[in-house]
C-alpha cells in the first residue's frame, strides 16, 4: 500500500467559497490521500468539513483525522511581538498547516515540538475463500 501526501498551497483554494474549499480538500481525502494545506481552515469552514465528512460516511468512506498546527503566542521583546502581529495581518489563514487524511488510512496524527508523526493502519488482508 502506498500513502500519497498532496500539498495544497493556499492560493490554491483561496479564491474558493467556504463550501468550494470544503469540498475540494473533502475529495483529495476521498482519494486516500493525506492533504498538507498551506495554513489554515476558519472555525466555521473546519466544523462544516466536520459535518459535511460526517454525512458522508459510508462503507468506503469513514471518516476524517484532521489536525491544525499553528505557530503559538509569541513571547518575549517587544519587536518581536510586534513582528508577529503585522505577520498575521499581511498572511492571516495562511499561517501554520493543516493535516487532512482519510480515517480509514490515518489512525493518529500525533504532534510534538520537534516531529509530526502518523500512525496508519494497515490494510485488512483479503480471505482466500476455501474450496471444499
Amino acid at each position: 500500500m502506498s500513502l500519497t501526501l498532496q500539498f495544497v498551497p493556499y492560493t490554491e483554494i483561496e479564491g474558493l467559497s467556504s463550501l468550494g474549499r470544503i469540498r475540494k480538500l473533502l475529495l483529495l481525502v476521498k482519494e486516500d490521500k493525506i492533504v498538507l494545506l498551506e495554513g489554515r481552515l476558519t472555525k466555521e469552514e473546519e466544523a462544516e468539513l466536520i459535518k459535511t465528512t460526517m454525512e458522508e460516511i459510508d462503507d468506503t468512506f469513514k471518516g476524517i483525522e484532521l489536525h491544525v498546527i499553528y505557530p503559538g503566542e509569541v513571547e518575549g521583546d517587544i519587536f518581536k511581538r510586534f513582528r508577529a502581529n503585522v505577520t498575521h495581518i499581511l498572511l492571516g489563514n495562511r499561517q501554520g498547516l493543516t493535516i487532512i487524511g482519510p480515517a480509514s488510512v490515518v489512525k493518529e496524527i500525533r504532534k510534538d515540538p520537534r516531529k509530526i508523526e502518523f500512525l496508519t493502519r494497515t490494510p485488512a488482508k483479503k480471505r482466500k475463500k476455501r474450496r471444499r
